[in-house]
């Protein structure tokens, strides 16, 4: 639960630090105090958009802060843990608002992205606002109230991943249908295949071909030039390297007694005509292997040809058409089964059909159950907020099941009856706006606590109503408060005498500037807000006592 919130250069407020503990704690103050900033400054800590005219007039940013205390077993100990932000159980976030428009924000310390904090902040705050019947209006919303009274998520989760299964397999048979009689396209690609198999498409082969084609080109004066190297170096006719080599190392022998260096010259001469020996062996053998054979480069130029000629027809290198054939025979492999792939994938697809209605029939039955408990819930909280044989049906529309849908076989709709005798009607026609506001509030009353989130804020969800109404409304807030941290912005004293806490908002200039504070009450000053309340600003002895009445009355 929430145990400390600080708030600094927010909107009006210069600086406050506010501590909460248990059960209900109800915020009040005057019109225009600013007593429901409290929650906007909530809000902006659980991730709401980043609004530069939150800033205090005069400063550079607004600084956010709170502090939770969670159980052993809490959901968000957990997701502190999963993305490595837990410390020692602590849990604190922070949030600052620069007046340029920018925001930064923090778990535990550390910077992270506002959408982590308004995942943590999900599982610690849930935050209903005055205006909260008006998105009870729209059937999804009301769909998503059902599922969380029920607490359906396991088979909603079911459901959406056999339509998702469903879907993909519908989309694979659209696609195959799609594509029509293939045998052209078969036959097309066939040729294209026979064509690049008909040669040798390797890139060693290719290399292989392209050295060839080159020595046959340049035959004759490769011819030439071995023979003439050859001569040079081992030509009987005529001074010769080797003749040389052997001639130079026979002079150097008489007279090597007298120098020994000469010795090691005479090993590198030696060396050298090895060498030289190796070089005339593998020349002899390369002008061996040469022939001008003008039919073999005439193949090898048609064989050239033709591989360019498939290049520029594919559009890519000579190198790459071994990879164009492999993406070819793919294909076809692929074309060629399509036909027994649409046979399979309709039993598939009917097997995938027959899952989600299971899954979806079971996701029925849980609202089906969990829709008579709401709305007798709800009828029995109409009829004590004044509203006597007025009752709340939950109905469960079947919709086409021969799609997959996310969101089970059945859409909800929300009928009511504001009085007894009257035909139930769906909620967004409810023509009262006082009455639409009690029914919603009815309705969030008998549907809150269904979730594990252990903070809940109500930012005057009483507006409209008053008297007895208001003094049940605040029995069944305080009554939450049992189960749940309960903080409730209101202008009720019905409402506020119910709290077991009291903070109280005033507005007054400060320095010229106006500037909000926020007082915790003991127990005299709380019975002069609530007497306030009831009577006004001028509060008389009547109001005073009947504020401790109420205060008198809490259970």
């Amino acid at each position: 639960m929430l145990r400390h919130l600080t708030i600094k250069d927010f909107a009006v407020v210069r600086a406050t630090d506010l501590e909460f503990g248990p059960g209900m704690t109800v915020i009040s103050g005057e019109t225009g105090a600013g007593k429901s900033l409290l929650v906007d400054a909530l809000g902006f800590l659980s991730g709401a958009r980043a609004d530069a005219g939150v800033v205090r007039h005069g400063a550079q940013r607004a600084e956010l802060s709170a502090e939770f205390e969670l159980a052993p077993a809490s959901p968000a100990l957990a997701w502190l843990a999963e993305h490595a932000l837990d410390e020692a159980g602590a849990c604190q976030l922070r949030r600052v608002l620069r007046a340029d428009g920018g925001s930064r924000a923090w778990i535990n310390g550390r910077a992270v992205p506002v959408s982590q904090l308004a995942e943590l902040a999900g599982l610690l705050v849930e935050i209903h606002g005055q205006h909260e019947h008006q998105a009870l209006l729209s059937k999804p919303r009301q769909l998503d109230l059902l599922d969380a009274f029920a607490g359906s998520a396991p088979q909603l989760a079911k459901v959406r991943q056999a339509a998702a299964a469903w879907s993909a397999l519908l989309a694979e048979r659209e696609r195959l249908t799609a594509q029509g009689d293939v045998s052209d396209r078969l036959n097309y690609l066939q040729h294209q295949l026979d064509e690049l198999r008909a040669e040798d498409l390797s890139p060693d082969a290719i290399e292989a071909l392209s050295q060839q084609h080159r020595r046959q080109a340049h035959a004759s004066s490769l011819i030439q030039a071995c023979e003439d190297g050859l001569t040079r170096l081992s030509g009987d006719e005529g001074p010769s390297a080797s003749r040389l080599l052997l001639q130079t190392r026979a002079e150097l022998a008489r007279v090597l007694s007298h120098e020994p260096r000469l010795g090691e010259v005479d090993s590198l001469l030696d060396s050298a005509q090895i060498q030289l020996q190796e070089a005339l062996a593998l020349l002899n053998q390369v002008r061996d292997d040469l022939d001008v054979d003008p039919a073999q480069f005439e193949r090898a130029e048609r064989r050239l040809g033709r591989l360019h000629d498939l290049a520029r027809k594919h559009r890519v290198a000579p190198e790459q058409l071994d990879e164009v054939a492999t993406r070819i025979e793919q294909e076809l492999d692929g074309l060629r089964g399509a036909g027994e792939r649409l046979a399979g994938l309709n039993t598939e697809i009917e097997a995938a059909r027959q899952a989600w209605k299971a899954t979806a029939a079971a996701l029925t039955k849980v609202r089906t159950k969990a829709a008579t408990s709401l709305a007798r819930q709800t009828s029995t909280l109409i009829g004590e907020l004044g509203m006597g044989g007025g009752k709340l049906e939950v109905q469960l529309e079947p919709i086409d099941t021969e799609r997959p849908d996310a969101q089970g076989a059945e859409r909800v709709e929300l009928l009511v009856a504001a009085n007894a005798g009257q035909p139930p009607r769906p909620l967004r026609k409810v023509a009262s706006g006082g009455e639409l506001s009690r029914i919603s509030l009815a309705i969030e009353v008998a549907a809150l606590g269904s979730d594990a989130v252990p903070t809940m804020v109500f930012d005057e969800v009483d507006s409209g109503i008053g008297g007895a109404v208001a003094d049940i409304v605040g029995k069944k807030l305080r009554d939450l408060g049992r189960a749940r941290q309960v903080l409730c912005v209101t202008h009720q004293p019905q409402v506020a005498a119910q709290g077991h806490a009291h903070y109280r908002v005033s507005k007054a200039p400060v320095d010229g500037m106006t500037q909000s504070s926020v007082e915790s009450l003991d127990a005299a000053a709380r019975r002069e807000e609530l007497a306030r309340m009831l009577g006004g600003v001028q509060v008389s002895a009547e109001a005073r006592a009947a504020a401790g009445k109420l205060l008198e009355a809490v259970d």
